[in-house]
C-alpha cells in the first residue's frame, strides 16, 4: 500500500524538483514561472485521477476515491487557469494565437485542445445531475474527453522545451499514458464480467 504511495510521489516529486533546478528560470520572471509550474501540477493531476477512478490509492474506498477523482478534476481546472492566465500575462498576444489555433509552435494546439476539454468535463460533471446524465451516457461522453485531455497533455508537454527535465519528464508523461490505458482497459473488463454475470443471473 505504501509503496505505490512512494512510487506516485516520486514520479510527481522528480520532474518537479528537477524543473526547479532549471538554469531557464533565472531569465523568467515570477507570473512566467508560476504559470510553468502550474503546468506541470496540471500533468501531475491528470496522473492522479484515473489511479482513484481505478481504485490504484489504497486504503482509499471506491467512494472516496470518486470522490476524491471530482475534488482532483477541480484542483486541474484551477492549474490550468492558473497556467493561461499566468502566460496571458506574460505574452497577451501568443495566448491569442494560441486560443485561437494561429500560433506556429507545434505544442499549442494540443495543450489549447486539452484545456477545452477539461472545462468541458469539469463543466459536465457540475452540471450532471441538473441533466439528469445517467451513469452509462456519462461514461460515453467523459471516456473519449478523458482520452482527448490525456493525449493533448502529454503531446503538450512533450514537444515543449522549458524548464521540465527531459528524462523525467518522458517518464511522467509513459506514466500518465500507461496508466490511464490500465485503467480504462480494467474498467471495460469489469463492465464486461458484470454484464455476463447479469446475463447469467437473468437465465438461471
Amino acid at each position: 500500500m505504501i509503496l505505490i504511495w512512494i512510487a506516485l510521489a516520486l514520479a510527481i516529486g522528480v520532474p518537479v524538483a528537477l524543473a526547479a533546478t532549471s538554469e531557464q528560470l533565472a531569465w523568467r520572471g515570477p507570473v512566467y514561472v508560476l504559470s510553468g509550474f502550474a503546468g506541470i501540477v496540471a500533468l501531475a493531476l491528470v496522473l492522479v485521477q484515473p489511479l482513484l477512478i481505478g481504485g490504484y490509492l489504497p486504503p482509499l474506498s471506491a467512494y472516496r476515491g470518486r470522490r476524491a477523482h471530482h475534488w482532483i478534476g477541480g484542483a486541474l481546472v484551477l492549474a490550468v487557469v492558473i497556467h493561461v492566465a499566468g502566460l496571458w500575462i506574460t505574452s497577451p498576444p501568443d495566448m491569442i494565437d494560441a486560443l485561437t489555433y494561429a500560433s506556429p509552435t507545434p505544442f499549442s494546439p494540443f495543450g489549447v485542445t486539452a484545456m477545452w476539454a477539461i472545462f468541458i468535463v469539469a463543466l459536465l460533471a457540475s452540471l450532471r445531475r441538473r441533466l439528469e446524465l445517467r451513469p452509462r451516457t456519462w461514461r460515453f461522453i467523459h471516456m473519449p474527453l478523458a482520452i482527448v485531455i490525456v493525449a493533448g497533455s502529454v503531446v503538450h508537454c512533450l514537444l515543449i522545451e522549458g524548464t521540465m527535465e527531459t528524462v523525467s519528464k518522458v517518464a511522467l508523461c509513459v506514466l500518465v499514458l500507461a496508466v490511464t490505458a490500465k485503467v480504462m482497459i480494467d474498467l471495460q473488463v469489469w463492465r464486461k464480467r458484470r454484464a455476463l454475470r447479469g446475463e447469467s443471473g437473468a437465465r438461471q
